[in-house]
């Protein structure tokens, strides 16, 4: 049985501990802030600049604050999003119902996080106008599909935690899901998640990374 233990990050937002895995859901030095930096800075706004309609596909929702983040950030730009998110190991209610990511947002932003983590799966919800979200209770490996996305955000447990996650077959599948131009993010830096990137022919930068960590990655189909 997983066990989860809630720690405040630098930042003062929640992140959580898993002891099986030796791992945090979201960075000790600041979980907001490297959400913000990685997923919403690098990923969201670039994406922006070519497009105002966008399809967001998450592997990893996690605690929902990636998802969280992209619809304040969407409401403050003006962005129509559809966000699919993967989550196989969904947290207990106990443990959202304790994270203070609600106590950093306005009132509608609070109740569309508990409606992120309380929409059954595989329904659509119309979270606010202009932004529907819908999640799949599966891996990746497990998950098939015809969308063209225009932004992934790669957000799963470390390559050194869960390596079937970043198994080439599986970047290929997200590589297949992104439209020409279509941006990955993701906090990893790892040496060999860059090679496979640019081994299926994405451009791929190494970005100045969040606090606590030197360097992101950032790929274009």
């Amino acid at each position: 049985m997983t066990t989860h233990q809630l720690i405040k990050s630098e930042d003062g937002s929640h992140t959580i501990y898993v002891p099986e895995l030796k791992e945090t859901y979201h960075s000790v030095h600041g979980a907001m802030q490297e959400s913000k930096h990685v997923f919403i800075k690098n990923g969201l706004e670039e994406a922006a600049k070519k497009t105002k309609k966008l399809m967001v596909f998450e592997v990893g929702f996690g605690t929902g604050l990636n998802a969280l983040l992209t619809l304040q950030k969407a409401q403050e730009m003006g962005l129509t999003i559809y966000y699919i998110t993967l989550e196989p190991h969904p947290l207990p209610e106990q443990i959202v119902n304790e994270l203070n990511y609600p106590s950093f947002f306005e009132l509608p932003l609070q109740e569309a996080f508990f409606t992120m983590h309380q929409v059954a799966f595989n329904e659509l919800a119309e979270l606010q106008s202009d932004f529907r979200f819908i999640k799949y209770k599966t891996t990746l490996q497990d998950f098939h599909s015809e969308l063209e996305t225009d932004l992934v955000y790669f957000d799963a447990f470390a390559p050194n935690k869960q390596p079937e996650v970043w198994a080439y077959a599986n970047l290929q599948k997200v590589y297949g899901l992104l439209k020409p131009g279509g941006i990955l993010v993701s906090y990893c830096a790892n040496g060999q998640f860059k090679r496979d990137l640019m081994a299926l022919g994405m451009q791929v930068e190494a970005l100045l990374g969040p606090p606590g960590k030197k360097e992101m990655t950032r790929g274009r189909k």
